[in-house]
């Protein structure tokens, strides 16, 4: 198996921050996605397929940005946005994707704070209308967390077709 850099850290925070992400932070994010889809679904992704796939969100920022939450030299987590024009709404609604944190960092608010700067971002942006984001339904953890900070379950349900690849 392929590894940017091993997934490690304390689970000590003394002041987290909050920013866009660079091409610095790839190797950290395509670690993060594999973890991620290991540990939630059970499904073990192609190091190089989600490598390419992360480097072209830094490529083509059309297609989202990642964020990452970061504390003196480590990072704790990271997320993806992707943006979705709404017509009801006359603007755009943000997407969030890929979110992992650092299981040591878990339960110490890093995703709240993350939440919160995206949800300032849409407060003091006027062509921004929400934030969204999809669950796996086995992911009781998850769901947890978001119902904590207001995010309500909508009367939207999630169908997909994907090419085998």
């Amino acid at each position: 198996m392929h590894h940017c850099m091993k997934l490690a850290g304390s689970g000590t925070i003394a002041e987290t921050y909050i920013a866009e992400a660079g091409e610095k932070d790839l190797c950290f994010i395509v670690d993060a996605q594999i973890a991620m889809a290991k540990e939630t679904e059970g499904l073990t992704l192609d190091f190089d397929t989600v490598q390419k796939g992360v480097h072209a969100v830094f490529q083509n920022p059309h297609l989202g940005k990642y964020f990452v939450a970061s504390s003196e030299d480590q990072t704790l987590a990271c997320l993806l946005t992707i943006p979705e024009w709404s017509d009801w709404r006359n603007g755009t609604v943000l997407w969030i994707h890929s979110v992992y944190v650092m299981p040591a960092h878990r339960k110490q608010k890093v995703f709240q704070l993350m939440y919160n700067h995206l949800k300032t971002k849409v407060e003091t942006s006027p062509g921004l209308r929400g934030l969204r984001l999809y669950v796996d339904k086995r992911n009781a953890p998850a769901q947890a967390v978001y119902q904590k900070l207001s995010m309500t379950k909508e009367h939207y349900d999630l169908f997909e077709w994907m090419l085998d690849t």
